[in-house]
């Protein structure tokens, strides 16, 4: 895997959707957030988009947002090696995938409505090829 982090700042949340409609497969998902509520698992952009915070991710890549002002942060987790427009952060990762667990929709750890994955869902660590740290823990769609 040709493993890659970068990051890019968008201006205005009509260049986010232009973003994250780029990197959708048939497989992304998303998850949402904002002060009061999470969207859960989705597969696609509700009407109340864009949210302050979230997450588009499928087998391959994860593209997390954050608010900035007007505009927003973007960091791209991706394991399709280096993506132009994207301003690289560090140089050589390696990455590592693990299963993920959620639990059951009655559980207390998490907001009301939030259930599973059809499919399932995985972690990817990405690590400092030299040091060994993680740094990102990435969300994946597994099949």
């Amino acid at each position: 895997m040709n493993s890659f982090v970068g990051t890019q700042n968008v201006d205005s949340s009509e260049a986010l959707c232009k973003l994250l409609s780029r990197y959708k497969t048939e497989d992304s998902r998303y998850f949402l957030r904002w002060a009061h509520d999470v969207s859960g698992f989705i597969q696609e952009l509700p009407s109340n988009f864009p949210s302050p915070e979230g997450q588009m991710f499928s087998r391959d890549r994860e593209l997390r947002w954050k608010q900035q002002g007007n505009g927003y942060s973007v960091l791209l987790l991706s394991t399709l090696g280096t993506e132009p427009n994207f301003s690289p952060v560090g140089q050589h990762w390696k990455t590592q995938d693990r299963s993920a667990y959620v639990h059951s929709t009655t559980e207390t750890r998490f907001p009301k409505g939030i259930s599973a994955l059809k499919g399932g869902i995985g972690q990817r660590y990405f690590m400092d090829a030299q040091t060994s740290t993680v740094h990102f823990v990435a969300l994946t769609v597994q099949s």
